[in-house]
């Protein structure tokens, strides 16, 4: 059985303590509307079990996640007419987390949609780049 955090929204959709526009489900996943999108047809996927984030969830949990993700984000291109898709996880607070249960963002893109993300790609110090690598790497 899948573990809950009574005090999490998310696990509290799961329940179906909380209603939500639900999008698909299967033994591991949920798939549901955002109800703050950044474009239209936003949709989160999350685990059934409650896990904070990245570093606790379970791999055959990410990979369902990730399946359920490529199952939605097709259909927002066949159905919504969209010319790309962004999937997004947010890693803790730093990095813009707000509900500390997994979760993946499925976000349609439309060739002249207005969302931006914070961080506008630059060309970086390659030695740098190199060093980040090799650490990395280890």
């Amino acid at each position: 059985m899948a573990t809950a955090d009574p005090d999490c929204l998310f696990c509290k959709i799961v329940a179906g303590e909380v209603l939500a526009t639900m999008l698909a489900e299967d033994e591991r996943t949920i798939a549901f509307m955002d109800i703050n999108p950044a474009t239209r047809g936003h949709a989160l996927v999350i685990p059934r079990a409650h896990v904070r984030d990245l570093h606790e969830i379970d791999t055959d949990d990410l990979k369902a996640v990730a399946a359920s993700a490529q199952r939605l984000a097709a259909r927002q291109l066949e159905r919504l007419g969209a010319d790309g898709v962004t999937l997004l996880n947010s890693n803790g607070a730093a990095a813009w987390q707000t509900v500390f249960h997994f979760h993946m963002h499925v976000i349609p893109r439309y060739a002249n949609d207005p969302l931006r993300l914070p961080w506008v790609p630059a060309p970086g110090d390659m030695e740098d780049v190199a060093r980040a690598g090799a650490e990395l790497a280890r």
